[in-house]
C-alpha cells in the first residue's frame, strides 16, 4: 500500500444507510464446483429479492472476469487474487447496506475466510453458503463442456479434476443441488435472511 494516502471518511455512515434503505448490508457468498448452480441460483436469488424491493446485486466471473479482473488467469495465485478482489469489492457493497451476491467457484478456503474477515471486522454480515452437487451430477451437467476439456487434458488447473476444491466445513448454509431445486434453494436463503434480520 502506498504511505502517501489516508482514508477520507463519508458524511454518510452504515447506520444511516441501514436505517433508510430498511436493510443491512451482507455479503450472500455462493461457492461450489463449476455447474454445482450457484450462477443460477445466483440470479434467481437477485430477481428475487429486487421484487421484494430490496437494494440487491450480483457479483460473478462475467461481471467481474470482463472487467476488473481481467488481467487474471487461473493458476492459484491468480485465482488467489481474483478473490481477494471479490471480498473487497463485496464488502464495499455491502459497505453500502447492499445485499450482494457472488457467485464463484472460491476454491480454497484460507481466501474465503480472508473475504469473511474483511466482513466481520467492519461489522457486516457475510453468508457463506456451500452449493453442492456430486462430481459425477455436475459432470453430467457440464453446461460449457468444462470438465469434457478438463478431462481431456485440455484445460490444466480445473477445480475439481486437476486441482483442488476444499469445502465448507462450517456453512451458514448447505445446499445440495441434486436434491432441491432453484425455487427452493432462494426459499432458503430468503428466510435465513429474514430470521437474521438482515431484511
Amino acid at each position: 500500500m502506498a504511505s502517501n494516502i489516508t482514508f477520507h471518511e463519508g458524511a454518510v455512515d452504515l447506520a444511516e444507510r441501514t436505517q433508510y434503505l430498511g436493510q443491512k448490508g451482507v455479503t450472500i457468498w455462493l461457492t461450489g464446483l463449476s455447474a454445482s448452480g450457484k450462477s443460477t441460483i445466483a440470479c434467481a436469488l437477485e430477481q428475487h429479492l429486487l421484487h421484494l424491493h430490496k437494494f440487491v446485486y450480483r457479483l460473478d466471473g462475467d461481471n467481474l472476469r470482463f472487467g476488473l479482473n481481467k488481467d487474471l488467469g487461473f493458476d492459484e495465485k491468480s485465482r488467489n487474487e481474483n478473490i481477494r478482489r471479490v471480498g473487497e469489492v463485496a464488502r464495499l457493497f455491502s459497505d453500502g447496506a447492499c445485499i450482494t451476491i457472488t457467485a464463484f467457484i472460491a476454491p480454497y478456503k484460507a481466501d474465503r475466510d480472508i473475504a469473511r474477515a474483511l466482513h466481520e471486522k467492519t461489522g457486516l454480515g457475510f453468508l457463506e453458503v456451500f452449493v453442492d452437487a456430486p462430481l459425477a451430477v455436475v459432470e453430467q451437467r457440464d453446461p460449457k463442456g468444462l470438465y469434457k476439456k478438463a478431462r481431456a487434458g485440455e484445460i490444466k488447473d480445473f477445480t475439481g479434476i486437476s486441482a483442488p476444491y476444499e469445502a465448507p466445513e462450517m456453512p451458514e448454509l448447505h445446499i445440495k443441488t441434486d436434491e432441491c431445486d432453484v425455487t427452493e434453494a432462494v426459499r432458503t436463503i430468503t428466510e435465513y435472511l429474514k430470521a437474521k434480520m438482515f431484511i
